[in-house]
């Protein structure tokens, strides 16, 4: 009777030391897949971030026609402060734009 206590206890404990590493074993093959599974999604995260490139800036408008000639005449001169509010009026020239051309043909 004894020995049989003894190669029951002695299976017991063997039966507990198996099951102990085989779920070692598991835990370490779940977080081994965990941290895979992280490290893909993150490469994958930084290679759609390089992929991406920002939209290119918007051209600078045209500078306006404004040039100055030798001595205009008056209608000469009214017709391209017309000309210049016109371009204001569309969207061309900014505000400052359209102040700097005008001072430049007032004098």
């Amino acid at each position: 009777m004894a020995r049989t206590a003894v190669i029951t206890g002695t299976a017991n404990a063997t039966s507990r030391a198996m099951n102990r590493r085989a779920m070692a074993r598991d835990e370490q093959r779940y977080a081994a897949d965990q941290y895979n599974a992280q490290q893909a999604q993150q490469a994958q995260q930084a290679q759609q971030a390089q992929q991406y490139q920002p939209p290119p800036p918007a051209p600078a408008p045209p500078p306006a026609p404004a040039q100055v000639t030798d001595g205009p005449g008056p209608d000469d001169l009214i017709a391209q402060l017309k000309q210049l509010g016109d371009l204001r009026a569309a969207g061309v020239l900014s505000d400052a734009e359209f102040a700097a051309a005008k001072a430049k043909l007032l004098g």
